[in-house]
């Protein structure tokens, strides 16, 4: 069980409710908040004549018309159904379940106004594996991610479709299923649904959740790679790094030597002066790679832990403040950043490929043993250079473009939500390339036998040569790699 509580909600923290199937549930703090403000609210808006924002009032360039307290749920309903205006790929279940657990967090710290019912419903979502269908299609990032948050809240009121026990279905069949009856929207919660950054930061924590095992392997193959090219240990000498000491450089460095501890390939005379720089400067590349996630989940752990609705409240202060904690350029930002650093990571992962497959220190071009009857791995560099590529093509940043909205009332945008899209692909991406230099570097390691790799490379590599053979003739190539991309999740 995950209590969902005002403390500090960290990283770890979602990676571990979602990696153990913990089921949610409010803490009584989070509830007394939720109803103090609820309370506080409904006080206010009781024979006052005062406009508030998406309240009592239109929305966007609409905020100065007034709506009649009659109307007041009928608004809260027309804004749902009229936002829901997606389109495009769908948003993956396992991004889905984090966009229901951020906006659950950032609605329990009470200054959202909507009712403990509401806040209770998107758990019982959570828990019951019922998500809603999303299209990643329609956020600028600004007045929070409208559209993909209006698709998330369809299915609280019986409407949109829902994705439950592995189907696609209407989300008024699973409530009827289920015995839940669709909720009516009071004042100012369909606006607190609505307004907030959760799909931007949903695929942010996935992104990075899975950044912090693609990083850790491609120090794996980086040290792996350096026994198949033959590599001088020179380049991670302690020495270097004090002397430009980034935190990720140094940890890098040693990493890599650790991993390589015990190797009779490392040890072994060189006859080369100097390694290209796809492996000499590993800890320098990887390293800035590194600091970049740190800093960038620094960011995202304030985030997640914010509240990003519009007007915000404050019952303690008598305060109902109109602002703009929607607007998500302090995510669209680094989630450009972290396209670029994830985008280097295979960058320079295809170049250790290229060099491990030219016919150079003593490896036979394209690692087959018959070249020109077999061609080995030539093409797996040909598709490492192609997803190297279209991860180059991601790495435009969506956030230095605005495009005005909304009658010019909503002028400047993050485009947060299409930078984080793209750097879910750039991720996915960085895993298929990692996983093409380990299958080539693992058949370059074949032929320095006798020598041996260190114990710890070459336990990983009976373990990968149990479910990918060593290449003895040209084969589908296409399925070894499908097959190492699944051995390298399981020991991530």
């Amino acid at each position: 069980m995950h209590l969902i509580s005002p403390d500090q909600l960290s990283l770890k923290n979602i990676y571990e409710v979602l990696k153990h199937h913990h089921p949610l549930a409010l803490s009584e703090e989070s509830k007394r908040r939720i109803q103090t403000c609820r309370n506080y609210l409904e006080e206010k808006l009781e024979g006052n004549q005062q406009l508030y924002y998406g309240i009592n009032t239109g929305f966007g360039s609409l905020c100065n018309v007034r709506i009649s307290p009659e109307d007041v749920a009928a608004l809260q309903h027309n804004l749902v159904v009229s936002h829901a205006c997606g389109m495009g790929d769908l948003v993956p279940q396992e991004v889905l379940r984090i966009m229901l657990l951020l906006k659950i967090q950032s609605l329990a710290y009470g200054h959202s106004g909507v009712r403990v019912e509401v806040v209770q419903r998107l758990i019982d979502f959570y828990n019951a594996g019922v998500y809603p269908v999303v299209f990643e299609l329609g956020s600028l990032g600004a007045s929070g991610d409208l559209a993909p948050l209006a698709h998330l809240s369809l299915p609280l009121i019986g409407l949109g479709e829902v994705w439950y026990k592995g189907e696609r279905k209407p989300s008024s069949e699973v409530l009827v299923q289920l015995n839940w009856q669709p909720l009516r929207f009071h004042a100012k919660e369909a606006l607190a649904l609505l307004n907030g950054t959760q799909f931007s930061a949903a695929y942010m924590t996935w992104s990075l959740l899975e950044t912090f095992r693609l990083s850790e392997q491609a120090d794996m193959n980086a040290a792996i790679s350096y026994d198949a090219f033959h590599c001088r240990l020179s380049p991670l000498d302690a020495h270097i790094h004090q002397i430009r000491p980034h935190a990720g450089q140094i940890q890098t460095a040693q990493k890599v030597l650790n991993l390589l501890e015990g190797s009779e390939i490392a040890l072994s005379e060189k006859t080369s002066v100097q390694d290209p720089y796809a492996f000499r400067c590993v800890p320098q590349v990887h390293g800035a790679s590194k600091d970049a996630i740190t800093h960038i989940a620094r960011m995202l752990e304030t985030e997640i832990n914010s509240v990003t609705d519009n007007p915000n409240i404050f019952p303690a202060d008598d305060l109902i403040v109109s602002g703009g904690n929607f607007h998500a350029q302090p995510l669209a930002l680094p989630l450009d950043y972290l396209a670029i650093a994830l985008s280097e990571l295979g960058n320079i992962s295809e170049r250790r490929v290229y060099q491990l497959i030219s016919g150079q220190r003593g490896l036979p071009p394209f690692l087959t043993d018959d070249p020109g009857l077999h061609s080995g791995m030539m093409i797996a560099q040909y598709t490492a250079a192609a997803i190297v590529n279209q991860n180059k093509t991601l790495c435009a940043p969506a956030s230095v473009d605005s495009i005005v909205s909304c009658n010019g009332q909503e002028d400047h945008v993050s485009m947060a939500a299409n930078a984080a899209t793209k750097a879910r692909r750039v991720v996915l991406n960085l895993e298929r390339l990692l996983a093409i230099e380990f299958m080539v570097a693992m058949q370059a390691l074949d032929y320095r036998r006798p020598q041996c790799s260190s114990p710890v490379i070459e336990d990983l590599k009976a373990r990968y040569r149990a479910v990918v053979p060593r290449l003895e003739g040209d084969r589908i190539i296409s399925v070894d790699l499908e097959k190492t991309v699944q051995f390298l999740r399981t020991i991530g």
